[in-house]
């Protein structure tokens, strides 16, 4: 058992596995830690796999890492009191679930769904130390997180899955070729990936990830 700052849902590695690997995953608005729990029979045995349930009730079952709010012109505005403490208390997730399981940060990976993603990437922006890796599926990149980012040398040697659906009618493809125009100035190795579909993800984003995580390498590269 681990105690952890925010529920969660575990699959562990799989027995004997000599360096494992830990996954944190983190669900869309007004979702919880069931939904990408349902991944966690595709994902390869080397991880432990935890979802995570995000800190602001919405409704019942349904949780959100932060507030936000959607202008007539389309524009987005968030609360960014509520984004800052989510962030803050993955960063203790992370350290807590590393120090737990004796995983060191180079075999930690942080992914997301939408609102999910956006906390996944502005971890990798803004705390990068505390993984090797991040995946992201149909979310778009904050200001705030461009404007905290750590400096681009530490950011040398971490991997990214960026992935988004062609149809996508809640977070547009557009978002998408925005996080990966500003990643490809960061010295980020960028997997990035367009799917028929829209806001969700299909068997086959699902397998090219998981064939993503496994090609990960047993023992990363420095940064």
């Amino acid at each position: 058992m681990i105690d952890l700052p925010l529920p969660f849902l575990r699959r562990p590695a799989a027995p004997g596995t000599p360096q494992p690997w830990l996954l944190v995953l983190m669900h869309g608005v007004g979702s919880n830690e069931q939904d990408l729990f349902g991944l966690a029979g595709h994902i390869p045995g080397r991880f432990h796999v935890l979802s995570l349930r995000a800190p602001y009730r919405m409704a019942p079952g349904a949780f959100a890492w932060f507030d936000f709010s959607v202008a007539p012109d389309g524009a987005r505005s968030i609360n960014e009191a509520q984004e800052a403490a989510s962030r803050a208390l993955l960063a203790q997730v992370l350290d807590s679930a590393q120090k737990q399981l004796g995983i060191p940060p180079e075999r930690v990976v942080v992914g997301g769904f939408s609102q999910g993603g956006i906390m996944a990437l502005s971890l990798l922006l803004t705390r990068p130390e505390l993984l090797q890796a991040a995946l992201v599926w149909h979310s778009r990149l904050l200001p705030q997180a461009v404007a905290l980012g750590a400096p681009a040398d530490a950011l040398r040697g971490k991997q990214l899955w960026l992935s988004h659906g062609t149809q996508d009618n809640v977070i547009p493809l557009a978002n998408a070729h925005a996080v990966r125009q500003h990643m490809e100035l960061l010295p980020v190795a960028m997997t990035y990936r367009e799917f028929p579909g829209a806001h969700e993800i299909r068997p086959a984003e699902l397998a090219a990830t998981v064939a993503w995580l496994e090609a990960l390498p047993s023992t990363p590269t420095a940064s």
